[in-house]
């Protein structure tokens, strides 16, 4: 029996985007799933990742509901009890037409925080949070050097140093996923299987500490 339930709620770095083809990961190498492996008994890992998910904002172009601050209170709700919830977003609201900027985005990572913790839970209390800085995008090779997702690369490397600001002022743990994971230079942002394992990998030994009652914010 599991000791433990950790939600994964993310975008398509999550739910395991292909930057080749598009298509999805193998399970077996998307980061929720490396976790879970790693974590054993210790706790279960429910993988909530959509393509284009936002932190708290509106993408009126998707066929699907983006915005992150919409769509958790559901989750909360469903996958209650929880023990942890890991949040890495932020990639998507870099987008020109949705907001552009990490100061938005990290704007939208607190207003999450702020619903898992205000979340009226039937189990039990509110989860630990751990916030999860995602890794840059990178300039490509198809479109000589640009990056043709209406992404800035500048401003995506200043997700480390905004969500640890959020994550201090919140009380939340914080990894920076940049450290272990680059993306892909075929479209600049997407993952291969073996920078998503890696983040499943790194995150073992601080889940497992977490589940353990520590480490101190």
């Amino acid at each position: 029996m599991y000791t433990k339930t950790i939600l994964a709620f993310g975008d398509s770095l999550t739910w395991g985007h292909h930057p080749e083809h598009g298509r999805r990961h193998a399970h077996d190498d998307l980061w929720p799933t490396v976790l879970d492996a790693g974590l054993g008994r210790q706790g279960r890992v429910i993988g909530e990742g959509l393509g284009g998910r936002t932190t708290a904002f509106d993408d009126y172009t998707a066929p699907t509901e983006r915005n992150g601050a919409k769509i958790l209170p559901t989750l909360l709700g469903s996958h209650d009890p929880l023990d942890l919830v890991i949040i890495m977003l932020g990639t998507n609201d870099l987008k020109s037409f949705i907001c552009g900027d990490v100061m938005g985005a990290s704007a939208g990572l607190g207003r999450l925080v702020d619903i898992v913790r205000g979340y009226s839970y039937k189990s039990g209390p509110a989860p630990a949070v751990l916030i999860m800085s995602p890794p840059h995008c990178c300039e490509t090779t198809k479109t000589g050097g640009t990056l043709p997702s209406v992404r800035s690369i500048a401003e995506s490397q200043k997700f480390a140093a905004a969500y640890q600001a959020v994550a201090t002022e919140k009380k939340c743990y914080f990894f920076d996923a940049a450290t272990v994971a680059v993306a892909s230079p075929v479209d600049g942002v997407h993952l291969d299987a073996a920078n998503t394992r890696a983040i499943g990998t790194a995150l073992i030994p601080l889940v497992e500490e977490i589940l353990r009652g520590g480490p101190h914010y």
